[in-house]
């Protein structure tokens, strides 16, 4: 037999039999999250990091309830010896991050490497960030043309938001949750139904309200003051800025007290534009009927794209969460 046929005759037997021999068994990570809604967030990142020799199962805190929430996921991890080797625990932030051990649960969850926190308040802050939304109505109307700069909207907003969310922020820090709480905060800061004509008129009265109740602080307390502005320049190191603001207020209140505020009249524009473009076009009424069918068919609810919105990965609280990750595996990999 011909020396060149032989090699590759052993080469071909000893590629079938490194396909026939059992692999190395891939290490399960189980990553508890708080809800349903947190799954599909929490996979979106962990599966990055999946390769040959691992891979993440996310899973609810519980397997023998329907018990849920943060509290529930941290209890089921924090006292258990698989907590970093086998187990990690990924939760909303609420406003632990910026309490920095204020608390005893945010001093757990800043200083435990083993458990994720999104830094924002919660997934949603992630779902309405700002660069992304333009896109969240693409998807939901099919017509591509921007009605309104969102980024820029948002960022007047949390400028307009920030000087008052560090006075709530102050008083929680303070463990004094009835002074300012925040349903309070957030009423000062809910959007009023946004005309297309003049957005910016709604901003105009939350600026009021913010200004009424900022001035009534600072009359009640005004030995706080300089210590709430000298918070203000320590979280700017946690990211948290006059147009960052939205991130770090509560997400069910940004998602549907302000962005869904902006995003219902928008999609509403954008789907009568494409309809009067279909009449206009049409060539007869059955032509106008069948596409207008047709279009209708294609579109999806606004809120449901929003709730499924990825588009935040280039957002630096995702970054910060990637780079946890990594040093998370890396670690583990060293030991």
């Amino acid at each position: 037999m011909p020396t060149s046929l032989r090699q590759n005759l052993t080469s071909s037997y000893l590629d079938a039999a490194r396909k026939l021999a059992p692999r190395k068994r891939r290490r399960r990570i189980v990553a508890y999250v708080e809800s349903y809604d947190d799954v599909a967030f929490w996979r979106t990142l962990l599966a990055e990091f999946e390769d040959d020799t691992r891979y993440f199962q996310v899973m609810l805190p519980s397997s023998t309830s329907l018990a849920k929430g943060k509290k529930m996921v941290l209890m089921n991890t924090l006292n258990t010896e698989e907590l970093g080797h086998s187990l990690i625990a990924c939760v909303d932030s609420d406003y632990d991050f910026l309490l920095q051990g204020a608390t005893r649960t945010s001093r757990k969850i800043n200083r435990n490497p083993y458990i994720f926190q999104t830094y924002g308040y919660a997934i949603e802050n992630f779902q309405c960030y700002a660069e992304s939304l333009h896109e969240v109505c693409v998807m939901a109307t099919l017509n591509d043309r921007p009605v309104l700069d969102l980024p820029a909207f948002m960022r007047r907003y949390s400028q307009i938001a920030y000087p008052l969310f560090l006075w709530n922020v102050w008083f929680y820090r303070q463990r004094d949750t009835e002074t300012f709480p925040m349903h309070e905060f957030n009423a000062c800061t809910r959007l009023s139904d946004v005309s297309l004509k003049n957005p910016y008129r709604c901003l105009d009265e939350v600026r009021e309200t913010v200004g009424a109740k900022l001035a009534e602080l600072r009359e009640l307390y005004p030995q706080c003051t300089p210590r709430v502005e000298a918070m203000g320049k320590e979280l700017a190191g946690l990211g948290l800025e006059p147009n960052t603001t939205y991130l770090y207020m509560q997400g069910h209140h940004i998602m549907d007290g302000v962005v869904m505020k902006l995003l219902v009249p928008i999609c509403t524009q954008l789907r009568r534009e494409r309809e009067q473009e279909i009449k206009r076009l049409a060539g007869h009424s059955e032509q106008f009927r069948n596409e207008l069918t047709g279009y209708e068919n294609s579109q999806t609810n606004v809120q449901l794209m929003l709730r499924k919105n990825s588009n935040y990965k280039d957002l630096f609280l995702y970054q910060w969460l990637r780079e946890d990750i990594r040093r998370f595996l890396e670690e583990g990999e060293a030991l």
